[in-house]
Formats: C-alpha cells, structure tokens, sequence
C-alpha cells in the first residue's frame, strides 16, 4: 500500500507548499535524534524526511494524489511492493518487458535538422545538353541573425519550465485491466522542450530561423536529363532552434524542342526531301545542336529511311563521348503538276515499264479491276 504522506505531516491534500514546510520544520525538531533517541523517534524521523522529499516535488506529489508512491521500490509505479516486484507496473516497464527497453528519456532539444526542400528548374535542349550556371531563388527558412538561432531577446536565456520541473514529461496514473499504470507524456506548457522561451527573439519569435527569399547559383553538368535532381547540401530549410539546414533538390524540367526529340543521350529529328532527290540523290545540310554537318542522301532513298551522325547528340552525363543524331527522311509527292510535268512522267513511267492509273479515262486501273470482279462474279 502506498503511504499516506499528508498523513505522516499531518496536513490537508490542499496544503500550500509553505504550509508543508512549516509542517515538516515543526515535526523535525520534535523527531530529530538529537533530540528525541526514542529508537521509534528515529523511524518517525525518516518517514517525516520521505513525505517532505515527495510532497515538495511537483511530479512525485501528483503521482501521490493518483494513487501512487514514488518512492516504491522497483521505479516508484503505484503499488509497488517490497523487491520492486509489487502487483502492478509500469506500461512503460510491460513494453519493455516483451519488446525491449526504449531507450532514455527526457526534454526534446529545441535545435532539430532542417527539411529537404525540392525547386523546379526549367531548361532548354541546348542548356541540358551541354550544361549551364542557373541563377535560382529559394523561399527558404533561414537562421536568425538577431539572436543566432538561440531564440531568445537579446540579454535573456532559456528558463526551466516549472510545470515538468526541466524534464519534459509529465506522468499520470490510469487504471487499467493490468491495474495502476503509470504512463509519460510531453509536457504541454513546453511542448516537451523541458525549457521555455520567457522573452522571445522579437524577429524570430523564439522559432531561431525566419523565412525569406535568396538567390543561388546552381551549375547544371552537361548531359542531364528531364527529372533528373541536383542536390545542394545544407541548402534548404534551418532548422528550429538554428539547427543544420536541410538539402536542396534542384528538379531538371527539359522544354520541348521544335526540332529534334531527345531518347536517353541519342537526338533524333525528321527532314523532308522531295522525291526526284530521293530518286537521284542529294546532299544535305543539317544543323546540329552545336554545328552543321554534311549529309548524302544516296540515289533511291526509301520513304521512312533514317541517316545516323554519330557523336552528333547529347553528351554522357557519366564518362566521355556523345550520343547519335538519328536523321528520319521524308519522302515528299509533289501534289499538283502541270500538263508538261505530268507527261513527262508517264513518259518516264512507261520507260520503266510501270503502268500509271488513268482515274478519268475508260479502260484505266480502275475499271479493269471492276469488269475483272464483275465477270469473276
């Protein structure tokens, strides 16, 4: 059972704290072995001595008005007993009993590492291929230069919270199916910190850091590629209390070209040539992201026919070397053609032996195949 320590001082569960010292200096003058060498005296003495230690204390007397003994053997849980093996424990204790203990606890620190922060930058084909210096600005948390991140006015510091007495928890006793448990939870007047800001940075407001809006220089390595990130370390966001900023991730976003297409490091674009430069060949001349080069068609070039430049494309983002610029060829049918034009070639068709559709006439393509499905019919 837990000891009754109003009792032992002979005060209210509403006495003040001065009137349990007063209560306390009274009973240890009249028990003190120096005294009093009453053998019971000396046992009286030491109760008196345990019930001013537990009530003066802000935490241990709340664990008394729930029912508990902080000064139990076996962590102070209500209903300890003797060997510190009493009917009921601590949850926290159950849980470490069958997972493991959790580690110390105590105040949170005020100072914490800062967040990644992301940015989007946007590039044309010719800055990711060969690389660019980017300026960027970043809308960031940054340290405090008024009070350096400590959070507190100038000429003033951290004060002890007195609601947890610095610790940054409070306890509780609950009743449960497992009986009295003793459970911890953050100190809510600080949050947990175990300290308290009394006169806040007047800049900061006690956060350490403020937000504003700088700008940065980022160097983009040739041969990136759409989505891909930069990282810039200690770049992002500081930390409450001044801690160590975070990362910033520079997100490539590469625009669409109106010429050429991009797949990995190769480039590829589509040229048209008429089809009498397809039929007897021709030399071209395209221009590339960073030159012009030279280009033979060879006489009968096919529709859909690609030309390969090598080492005309994106440079490799890792190791030395370019990629390929894939040239996809057009062939184009002239759509109207004079009378000369057309004679000549149905002259050159039939020089080649190819029939040619006459759509207008009777006996042409067209109505061969229809009298050969009628009389097939």
């Amino acid at each position: 059972m837990a000891k009754d320590y109003y009792g032992i001082l002979g005060v209210g569960r509403d006495a003040s704290d001065d009137e349990i010292k007063r209560a306390y200096r009274k009973l240890a003058r009249q028990y003190h072995p120096d005294v009093n060498p009453d053998p019971e005296a000396h046992e009286k003495f030491k109760d008196i001595n345990a019930a001013y230690e537990v009530l003066s204390d802000d935490q241990k007397r709340q664990i008394v008005d729930l029912g508990g003994d902080p000064l139990a053997p076996g962590g102070g849980g209500p209903g300890a007993g003797p060997g510190g093996a009493g009917p009921f424990v601590g949850f926290q204790d159950i849980m470490d009993a069958f997972f493991g203990a959790s580690g110390a606890r105590g105040p949170r620190p005020r100072t914490r590492p800062g967040a990644d922060a992301i940015l989007r930058l946007e590039l044309d084909l010719h800055e990711t291929a060969f690389g660019v210096e980017a300026p960027i600005t970043v809308d960031t948390a940054v340290l405090c230069t008024t009070c350096t991140g400590a959070g507190t006015a100038a000429g003033t510091h951290l004060a002890t919270c007195d609601a947890c007495g610095g610790r940054g928890e409070v306890q509780s006793v609950q009743r449960t199916f497992l009986g009295q448990v003793v459970s911890s939870r953050p100190c809510a007047v600080c949050q947990g910190h175990g300290t308290i800001v009394p006169h806040p940075c007047p800049t900061c407001a006690g956060e350490g850091r403020v937000r504003t809006r700088r700008s940065l220089t980022v160097k983009i390595p040739a041969g990136v590629e759409d989505g891909m990130r930069i990282r810039l370390a200690q770049q992002g966001e500081v930390g409450p209390g001044g801690g160590t900023a975070g990362d910033l991730y520079v997100e490539i976003h590469e625009r669409t070209h109106d010429v050429y297409s991009r797949k990995g490091d190769d480039l590829h674009c589509r040229v048209t040539v008429p089809m009498t430069a397809a039929a007897l060949g021709t030399r071209l001349t395209i221009k590339t992201l960073d030159s012009e080069e030279p280009v033979d068609v060879k006489p009968g070039t096919q529709p859909g026919s690609t030309l390969r430049l090598r080492a005309r494309g994106v440079p490799h983002l890792r190791g030395t070397g370019r990629g390929d610029l894939y040239v996809h060829l057009d062939v184009r049918t002239p759509t109207r053609l004079d009378a000369d034009q057309e004679r000549m070639l149905r002259e050159f068709a039939k020089t080649r032996g190819e029939e040619v559709a006459e759509l207008s006439k009777q006996g042409g393509f067209f109505s061969r195949m229809r009298d050969a499905f009628n009389g097939h019919a």
